[in-house]
């Protein structure tokens, strides 16, 4: 007769649960469905770039040519030429830079500052809850609702048509975006950290610069680079603040190829590609730092 007895939890040669049979056909449909889905993303990502360099070496009869050309068999750097030596687009690009830059260290020095005083002290009530979420709350407005206050406040002090100008703008705006995200990069390190350098005789200053701000470097990278490309692309504060050559951006500098007569394409073309080459080199300059800063403060915010 078979003992229906049920095997109990301690009996070794109780069934464990079902074991899911290995199907190479699955496997391999799984592999090649992330293969696409890793292709789709690159072609979306890429082929704007790859389009927009093969413009910039095309004459315009190429680029308006059907079908389309895809391959070059004879490029051309006349749009280069037009855009670099006969117009000053150079000049364009040395002002973003400037602006893009200044605008990146002020954020992040006033902005990990604030980040890590949000995350470290005390504050009576609520007040770090509602100084947290005014600052969150001037994300949520559109900047052009402040372009007439600044409009008037440049020119009261004298800084129209002026970097300057550009570089306060941009920082105010890109201010609260550093706080929030260093307030998260400090929430997750530990208070012990800073506590034995001042037991050892640092001061909260001290501790703060010598053995926070390298334990942040991820979050710093992830940070900053966010930070350049947002000052870098800007165009609504570039067109209305700034009016002459010596101070307008390089997206104001490109758009100025748009007239009612025509659109340089090629020129067009020429200084966007170029304009996304300081980026990539900044980009691969902290790419070591970037992906652990963009996951690092995700937990707390």
């Amino acid at each position: 007769m078979t003992d229906t007895t049920p095997a109990t939890p301690l009996d070794p040669l109780a069934p464990l649960g079902k074991i899911k049979e290995f199907n190479p056909t699955r496997q391999r449909i799984k592999k090649w469905l992330v293969f696409a889905v890793i292709g789709f993303a690159l072609f979306y990502t890429l082929f704007p770039v790859y389009w927009l360099f093969l413009n910039s070496f095309k004459t315009r009869l190429d680029m308006f040519a059907t079908p389309a050309i895809w391959l070059l068999d004879a490029p051309t750097l006349y749009n280069y030429v037009q855009t670099f030596v006969e117009r000053p687009f150079l000049r364009f690009m040395f002002n973003s830079l400037v602006v893009a830059v200044g605008t990146t260290i002020l954020a992040l020095v006033f902005g990990t500052m604030a980040g890590f005083a949000l995350a470290r002290f005390d504050y009576p009530g609520r007040a770090k809850y509602h100084v947290s979420f005014w600052i969150l709350s001037t994300r949520m407005m559109p900047p052009i609702v402040t372009i007439i206050p600044l409009f008037l406040f440049f020119a009261f002090v004298n800084l129209l048509n002026t970097k300057t100008a550009l570089v306060i703008a941009y920082t105010g705006f890109n201010l609260p975006f550093v706080i929030w995200m260093m307030k998260g990069y400090f929430q997750e390190l530990p208070r012990e950290l800073e506590e034995s350098a001042m037991v050892d005789g640092d001061t909260r200053l001290g501790a703060f610069i010598r053995v926070l701000i390298p334990l942040a470097r991820p979050g710093l990278a992830a940070t900053a680079i966010f930070t350049l490309i947002l000052s870098w692309n800007e165009f609504l504060f570039a067109l209305i603040i700034t009016e002459t050559q010596t101070s307008n951006t390089l997206p104001i500098g490109i758009a100025g190829r748009i007239t009612q007569y025509k659109t340089e394409w090629g020129e067009i073309s020429a200084a966007g590609f170029a304009s996304c080459i300081p980026i990539i080199i900044f980009a691969f300059i902290v790419q070591k730092h970037l992906v652990r800063g963009l996951s690092f403060g995700a937990v707390k915010g």
